[in-house]
């Protein structure tokens, strides 16, 4: 059959994207490498102070905006090392929004992959305003709201409370799902570990479960916290990070606990840099995949 003109001009608008994509990928690899460290950064900032705390040697507990802070007042080169932090975070959620949408690990499009593709999608939203928020520090700008008005903020809006138990309780499901990947370590799909030592592999792991675990039981407080705040109709009762390790700190054997949570902290930041190594990232055969997938269907 003869082809159309509106053939001609569809495949090469499919090689064009697919020879884009090709020239692309190398540098949106960097940008995701790039981006599993300043993730890591942030997170063993996060535990060391935390640690700190919990050992009575000063420091302080904190979320990620605190890291950011301890970061920007370093004496040396702190303002230089909150701006590479800051674009490292805008990387991280670019991949995070590349793998919502181009769906790079290939997560498919039943139940667990679409929620896996979904979390992908609200994590680039949260490290785009923690980009903004280190982009507002390096400008000396000290703005950008609490969790307490955040929550306050939502609890004002039209079925705020149903709304702020939604987000709280989702969090809360993040958290057990930090738990279970913990227990499965099924990170190791998506890490080369055949370009690992046998004892890189092993402290690989057994960092990743601790961080992972020590993860999920911080963020698990956090939306407990917002699940409270809103049913007492509280926004002070809303915490973040900060609040939830300070929380730890308050119960029976509690400087034990905290130091057990922070180092776990700290390890889930230095599985960011293992990953910012060995991660499998190919995105430009998501998008071929994509480009295929949408000419088979016509």
């Amino acid at each position: 059959m003869r082809n159309t003109p509106g053939k001609n001009n569809r495949r090469r608008a499919e090689r064009s994207a697919e020879q884009a994509a090709r020239h692309a990928s190398p540098w949106l690899e960097r940008l995701a490498r790039l981006g599993y460290v300043a993730e890591g950064v942030v997170y063993v900032v996060v535990g060391a102070l935390a640690v700190g705390v919990a050992v009575g040697i000063g420091g302080r507990t904190t979320d990620e905006r605190g890291a950011l802070e301890v970061i920007g007042t370093q004496p040396l080169l702190g303002r230089v090392l909150l701006i590479s932090v800051a674009l490292g975070l805008a990387s991280y959620a670019l991949w995070q929004l590349v793998q919502a949408v181009a769906d790079p690990d290939g997560e498919g499009h039943d139940a667990r992959g679409i929620a896996k593709r979904v979390g992908h999608g609200f994590r680039a939203l949260l490290r785009v305003g923690l980009a903004f928020t280190a982009g507002r520090l390096v400008l000396e700008s000290t703005g950008g709201g609490s969790v307490q008005d955040w929550t306050a903020l939502l609890l004002a809006q039209p079925f705020g409370r149903v709304l702020l138990t939604g987000v709280g309780t989702a969090i809360v499901g993040y958290g057990g799902n930090q738990l279970y990947q913990a227990y499965l370590a099924d990170f190791h799909e998506y890490l080369k570990l055949g370009e690992m030592s046998v004892e890189m592999e092993r402290w690989v792991t057994r960092g990743g479960r601790f961080g992972l675990a020590s993860r999920g039981v911080a963020f698990g407080i956090v939306g407990v916290f917002l699940v409270l705040a809103a049913w007492r109709y509280d926004s002070s009762q809303a915490q973040g990070l900060g609040g939830a390790l300070q929380e730890l700190l308050r119960q029976p054997f509690g400087p034990w606990i905290l130091c057990v949570v922070a180092f776990g902290l700290a390890a889930y930041g230095l599985l960011m840099f293992g990953v910012a190594r060995y991660r499998k990232i190919a995105p430009s055969r998501a998008l071929r995949g994509t480009h295929h997938a949408s000419r088979s269907s016509r």
